[in-house]
């Protein structure tokens, strides 16, 4: 179990901003967790991260930064509908929706080309083309810090909401998550009406739907629109898309007859953020390294060498922005470190 004192974490964020931890280590097991936690001083800040795809560093890390790599996929168990499926938290999300397609087993195609791990997924409930990770969650484990003990969370127990978890809320950094359950259809059920969806299957010439064609087609529209943080660096959707009252909506459809809104519940409209930062004038906008995508505006990037406090202020000039045009408050997606 190697500890690294002082090291850089450009490596480890999907943004490469530059700027060092105290001390950074991996673990592979809950064992090694446990053993890490214990030589880690209880005075020291602490902070796990699996792909580093949904963080922003604005200052270097003066704490400890674990890496969560716990390998593995499993068959637990099936049904006649099902496949319950056992991930190690440390598993790059991609390809295990990969290897699900692979195997015929539907649920998380709509999801491809998500950049991150496992481990995340449940914690920012991710959704993408009208799927949202409760939809083939099953349970997960987590290791509780102050109790070291591993411990069992159902479906109904992580609260999830839109981006939302009970692990963003009452139980932020009180559990480690270690694996996740998911429950996956044997019989696939097409999921093809959100966004350019069934255009891009019909622009790939398909004619018969499965869940690889639907895989590919959401692939091409990612690459199409989206930076790949290989190449710039980007933590994805920089922001929540905002939900509103209703009769706010309504009111702004007088201003802005054009606005797109998707009703969520009763009285709530959901407004999409690239939009309302678009009508903003920030598409393309760049300063220095730091900029909005030219392609989709809800991505902020760096294009070299942007610190995060540059990027973090341009994110704040853009909620300003919206809420001076539109009176909607904009809330970053990104955790913030």
């Amino acid at each position: 179990m190697e500890i690294l004192q002082n090291i850089s974490l450009n490596p480890y964020n999907t943004f490469g901003i530059d700027v060092s931890a105290k001390a950074l280590a991996s673990f592979t097991t809950v064992d090694e967790l446990s053993e890490l936690l214990f030589a880690k001083p209880s005075t020291e800040e602490m902070l796990v991260l699996g792909g580093g795809s949904n963080v922003l560093f604005t200052q270097d890390y003066n704490g400890w930064i674990l890496l969560n790599r716990i390998p593995g996929i499993s068959l637990v168990r099936e049904d006649d509908d099902f496949v319950y499926v056992q991930v190690g938290a440390g598993v790059n999300w991609h390809v295990f929706v990969m290897y699900c397609i692979e195997n015929g087993w539907g649920g998380v195609e709509n999801l491809s080309l998500i950049p991150g791990c496992v481990g995340a997924s449940p914690m920012q409930n991710i959704g993408a083309y009208g799927v949202e990770i409760k939809d083939a969650f099953e349970s997960l484990e987590a290791w509780s810090i102050h109790d070291k003990t591993s411990n069992s969370f159902s479906n109904a127990d992580c609260r999830f909401g839109y981006r939302e978890s009970v692990f963003k809320r009452t139980l932020k950094d009180k559990f480690i998550i270690t694996g996740v359950t998911f429950r996956l259809h044997k019989k696939p059920v097409f999921n093809t009406s959100y966004g350019a969806i069934e255009q891009e299957l019909h622009a790939m010439g398909v004619q018969e739907l499965n869940i690889k064609v639907i895989s590919d087609a959401i692939i091409r529209i990612r690459q199409s629109k989206l930076p790949d943080p290989a190449v710039t660096g980007n933590a994805g959707s920089f922001f929540k898309n905002p939900e509103i009252t209703t009769t706010h909506y309504e009111q702004l459809k007088i201003s802005f007859p054009l606005i797109p809104g998707y009703p969520t519940h009763p009285g709530i409209m959901k407004v999409p953020a690239g939009w309302l930062i678009e009508q903003a004038g920030w598409k393309g906008f760049r300063e220095g390294d730091a900029g909005v995508h030219p392609k989709q505006a809800l991505v902020l990037v760096n294009y070299a060498n942007a610190n995060g406090a540059e990027v973090y202020a341009l994110s704040e000039k853009i909620i300003q922005s919206v809420l001076d045009k539109h009176g909607i408050c904009l809330e970053r997606e990104v955790n913030i470190y």
